[in-house]
């Protein structure tokens, strides 16, 4: 057998692993690179595989840094099959067409307003490459055995982070490898914690807080101190987000603030039509939350949605100097009408741009969060006067600590682990850990590194 690292290796994006065994090449995960411009470049170069080599896809789950390549795959020559959970197929199909209208309408504006260098400049792909890579998806039930070829087959449990999100472990009789996915914490208010695994030849193992710890203080407070602080001075509270786990994170936080007449009853903007249609998959998906029915449906109606670019606009003028909460996509500032939003009231000091999870390095979040003083939106500069906040407490990643406690129930330590989606301090400061602490034999891959397993 032999594993590939082809994304995350470094940094914490564009997940990639192809394993090959049994004359099978199995690509687990299938990512966008995301942040520094060096990184997105890669998008745009070959594989290094070829895919029309690739026999099977399995996502862990559909964040785009670990599902929007398939697009581009499929267009590059994949035919084969894409495996995943229920719920992450149901994502998949708001994900990927938005994701590829986001490209289309990207390369529209360069061209349109001309900050490009090239010309024309052209989507990484388009809808319709979206709408056939989802042709080729095959949902997948947790916990079965599924079979793969004669003596490989492979298993999903539940990884606890997003909807559908899963942890793949791959068998081929003798050997079993895990990919861990991205671990959700165990006592998330709205998912459910990560499923035990007990074995592992080799372990494939996530380190985006290797080296944190999140924040002992009690989010709801936090959140109701910034709310506050704003409305006393008619501001307006924009929360760029992950429209898939983040937002409905964020809802339930608002919900409870209110419920409890912690904050003002003020008018709240989901506006992401991914966004809304995630949270409406709440109800789908009743299994993999914690949420009761009635809970689920009080949290879904306390927002106003706006899915139309003419609701979104008319957010700006339906409340003058009234203070709002606008929760919109995408988390990191990279793309969505977030930006329009930014533009509109980054240069109001009255206002408060809220950062409410991990920011990639070169993501305009980074670079709010680091205290830039101007930034660039559509080719254009903006002084960046409202206040930013960090909410980092309400991340759907388990940190350091977290992840070792779920090592702990290991039986015995695998034969090795590869450490991935971690920026090289994280990484390096979670391999330290395991080998110090636990005595376990950690390998930090190189992108386009092989391992002979």
């Amino acid at each position: 057998m032999k594993l590939k690292f082809l994304g995350a290796t470094g940094t914490v994006t564009g997940s990639k692993y192809l394993l090959e065994a049994d004359d099978q090449k199995i690509l687990i995960d299938c990512g966008l690179f995301q942040g520094l411009k060096k990184l997105r470049l890669r998008n745009w170069e070959p594989l290094p595989v070829n895919p029309a080599s690739i026999d099977a896809v399995i996502l862990t789950h559909a964040h785009i840094d670990h599902s929007g390549y398939l697009p581009l795959l499929v267009k590059n020559g994949f035919r084969g099959t894409v495996y995943c959970s229920a719920a992450t197929a149901d994502l998949c199909a708001i994900l990927l067409p938005d994701s590829a209208y986001l490209h289309e309408e990207d390369a529209a504006r360069a061209n349109r307003y001309g900050y490009t260098r090239h010309h024309p400049a052209l989507p990484l792909y388009t809808q319709a490459d979206a709408r056939k890579a989802l042709a080729r998806l095959r949902p997948v039930t947790f916990g079965d055995h599924h079979r793969l070829s004669d003596r490989l087959s492979f298993q999903l449990t539940h990884a606890g982070h997003i909807l559908g999100a899963a942890c793949i472990s791959i068998s081929t009789g003798h050997t079993r490898i895990v990919f861990s996915g991205d671990l959700g914490r165990p006592h998330d208010p709205l998912m459910n914690a990560p499923a035990i695994i007990q074995k592992a030849d080799y372990l494939i193992l996530e380190s985006t807080y290797g080296d944190r710890l999140h924040a002992s203080i009690e989010p709801l407070d936090q959140l109701e101190a910034i709310i506050n602080k704003t409305v006393a001075r008619s501001g307006k509270l924009i929360i760029p987000s992950f429209a898939v786990g983040r937002a409905q994170s964020i809802m339930y936080y608002i919900y409870t603030l209110k419920k409890a007449g912690r904050i003002a009853d003020i008018p709240v903007y989901l506006d992401s039509p991914m966004a809304i249609s995630t949270t409406l998959l709440l109800h789908q998906h009743k299994n993999e939350h914690r949420l009761s029915k009635q809970d689920c449906k009080d949290v879904c109606g306390s927002v106003t949605y706006t899915r139309t670019a003419e609701q979104s606009k008319a957010i700006y003028s339906s409340h003058g100097d009234q203070p709002i909460i606008i929760i919109s996509a995408s988390g990191m500032l990279t793309g969505g009408r977030v930006l329009h939003h930014l533009k509109r009231y980054v240069e109001d000091a009255r206002n408060t741009i809220l950062l409410v999870g991990f920011q990639a390095m070169g993501t305009r979040g980074a670079r709010l969060a680091h205290g830039e003083t101007e930034i660039k939106i559509h080719g254009e500069l903006f002084d960046v006067r409202a206040e930013i906040d960090v909410l980092d407490n309400i991340s759907a990643h388990a940190d350091h600590k977290e992840i070792q406690e779920w090592l702990a129930h290991f039986q015995e330590p695998p034969g090795k682990t590869f450490l991935t989606h971690g920026e090289p301090e994280a990484i390096s400061s979670f391999k330290f850990k395991l080998e110090h602490h636990l005595g376990w034999d950690v390998e930090i891959p190189d992108y386009g590194q092989v391992f002979e397993l």
